[in-house]
């Protein structure tokens, strides 16, 4: 939403700026489909199309060319390889992508405004088209949805606020760490944690929610659905096998809970002999993270972290 809120700013100073925009991307393409970026007639430069010399030759062309004057909008299609009679975007990584252009100004600003209220009310979809942008009302839709039927006629409708949500079950040390790099690379984060005045949790200002309850209510709190994430680290043994035996029946991303390889055998053995299905436990990440030998909180975060985005970004 910091995006589109620097534009808004933008316009009302009387700045007129150009919306780049990535309708389509496939290979080893450096910006991915939903990647974009403005350039002010101010200077000011915010977001990216994947950077390079791609990026730095489309930003050039926006200020000699295109904050000139008002235009229609257009795409153009970029190819990363230095073997093609056309399109080459100056990079060699493989992969190509598509970006769309607009020109935004004074009567572009209530455009702006709704697409920041639909971002903040996880409600509409972004219409970018030949035609221009337009916010629609829908949910629960799928993120992107692409038409492309020649270079006069495309359309690309993105689904608002569509953030993975990052449900920490636990608010130490670990759990802050996570929470702030999360929040920085996208997630939605929720920490629960049941004990009261507990400094890592007043001092987590990156979580969008913070829940102070007993952990019998977990299930109230986190919903099944493919953007859900859900990360055990609470205080103990006790808690954690509570807590993972309520949430083994639900249905998310991932679930993952951190500890030694010695807890997790035992308390996974524990889980057994109670009955609960050996498939069941098969699905849980555990040893949590990535195997980076971590040791700080910092570390130990990034791992979790790295393993939780290698996931992601595989759908």
């Amino acid at each position: 939403m910091a995006f589109w809120k620097i534009i808004a700013s933008e316009i009302e100073k009387g700045h007129n700026l150009v919306l780049l925009y990535v309708i389509e991307s496939s290979g080893s393409s450096p910006g991915r489909q939903g990647f974009k970026m403005a350039v002010s007639d101010s200077s000011l430069l915010s977001g990216s199309i994947g950077g390079g010399i791609m990026e730095h030759k489309l930003v050039e062309l926006c200020k000699l060319e295109l904050l000139k004057v008002p235009f229609a909008p257009f795409i153009k299609k970029q190819i990363h390889q230095s073997d093609i009679p056309s399109n080459k975007s100056g990079m060699i990584c493989s992969g190509e992508q598509t970006i769309a252009f607009f020109h935004l100004g004074k009567a572009q600003l209530s455009l702006v405004q709704k697409i920041i209220h639909a971002n903040s009310s996880k409600h509409g979809q972004l219409v970018l088209s030949n035609n221009g942008i337009q916010i629609i009302e829908a949910s629960n839709t799928p993120n992107f949805q692409l038409e492309i039927d020649n270079s006069l006629h495309w359309q690309l409708k993105e689904q608002l606020n569509f953030s993975p949500v990052l449900y920490i079950i636990g608010g130490g040390h670990v759990s802050l760490a996570l929470s702030k790099f999360s929040q920085e690379t996208g997630f939605d984060v929720v920490v629960h944690d049941d004990r009261s005045r507990l400094n890592t949790m007043e001092e987590n200002s990156f979580a969008k929610t913070v829940y102070i309850e007993k952990y019998s209510t977990i299930n109230d709190i986190i919903p099944n659905g493919a953007r859900t994430y859900v990360v055990i680290m609470s205080f103990g043994f006790k808690t954690d096998k509570i807590i993972l035996k309520s949430l083994l029946k639900g249905n998310y991303k991932y679930l993952g809970m951190m500890g030694s390889q010695a807890k997790i055998d035992t308390l996974f053995r524990e889980l057994r002999e109670e009955g609960v299905n050996s498939n069941e436990l098969a699905k849980v990440f555990a040893p949590i993270g990535l195997p980076i030998a971590s040791k700080t909180p910092q570390e130990i975060a990034i791992s979790i972290l790295g393993q939780i985005i290698q996931l992601k970004n595989k759908s």
